[in-house]
């Protein structure tokens, strides 16, 4: 058994099929399909059942399933840890939702980097699935995060709420409608309290799934939207942005997700995450 038939073992349970998992890896499918019959052979069990509807995991599967993760993790940890530029000790891969990086993310980013200058850092920018599948898959050790799923051997940690505020260019607007309405989706749960709050709002003209290419239209063409008060109080042109009074306001949890592999061996990480529960500002 090795490195390469569990990581393509792997990459066909999250994509749903040989195909989809041979254009992630970059292989041919017949390559995919070598891999996982030396993994089936190496095991002695069959690991997914191939059906016209997909692919589903056996018993033995969903076991292997489990172990693979971790493997494949601490295998690409040992590569990083045994390749580190000269002056460092460890490694810390970091996901974060590109909405919270102008706040707990860069938090974090910053106090690892300031207080752990024998660390080295990386920073990858993802929506939620993604994060999700790096850190499952060990491409990460830890994401920030507004919608976590729970999975075996990872610590799900609540940040501080934060607050999504009706905004303007027109100080003393006062209702969605009154004037250019911007819709900036921010996930499900939004979605279904945004529907139920302005059932009668009707269409908007424009849709973002960013806050801060949503500020950008407001700033230039005028209108409305919902954004983060965090991002807008620390955003440059935030005199230029007037609160909706009145409006009614939502609030959304963040979250910190970590591999328990990776935080076993980070005396460090308890601390970091006491500190970003206690606080919520850092700026741009």
């Amino acid at each position: 058994m090795n490195i390469t038939s569990l990581q393509t073992f792997i990459a066909i349970v999250e994509t749903g099929s040989l195909v989809r998992a041979s254009e992630r890896l970059n292989v041919t499918q017949s390559t995919v399909t070598a891999r996982l019959k030396t993994l089936e052979q190496d095991l002695g069990q069959t690991v997914l059942n191939r059906q016209k509807s997909g692919i589903t995991l056996t018993p033995a599967g969903t076991k292997l399933l489990r172990y693979a993760r971790v493997m494949t993790g601490l295998w690409r940890q040992a590569k990083l840890e045994a390749g580190l530029p000269a002056g460092t000790h460890s490694v810390c891969n970091f996901g974060c939702h590109r909405e919270l990086w102008y706040g707990p993310g860069k938090q974090f980013f910053d106090l690892a980097a300031e207080r752990h200058p024998d660390m080295a850092l990386s920073v990858y920018q993802g929506n939620g699935h993604d994060l999700e599948d790096w850190l499952a898959s060990g491409h990460v050790d830890v994401i920030m995060t507004y919608e976590p799923v729970a999975r075996s051997r990872q610590s799900i940690h609540p940040l501080p709420a934060q607050e999504l505020v009706l905004y303007s260019d027109q100080e003393g607007a006062r209702i969605v409608g009154e004037t250019e309405y911007v819709f900036v989706d921010h996930g499900e749960d939004y979605r279904r309290w945004h529907g139920e709050i302005y059932f009668d709002a009707g269409t908007s003209r424009a849709t973002f799934d960013s806050s801060l290419w949503a500020i950008d239209y407001l700033l230039k063409n005028g209108g409305s939207a919902y954004l983060p008060a965090l991002i807008v109080d620390q955003h440059p042109a935030r005199s230029r942005l007037h609160q909706v009074n009145n409006a009614e306001r939502y609030r959304r949890t963040a979250y910190l997700v970590a591999s328990e592999t990776a935080v076993a061996n980070w005396p460090w990480f308890t601390p970091f995450l006491e500190e970003l529960q206690r606080n919520r500002t850092h700026g741009f």
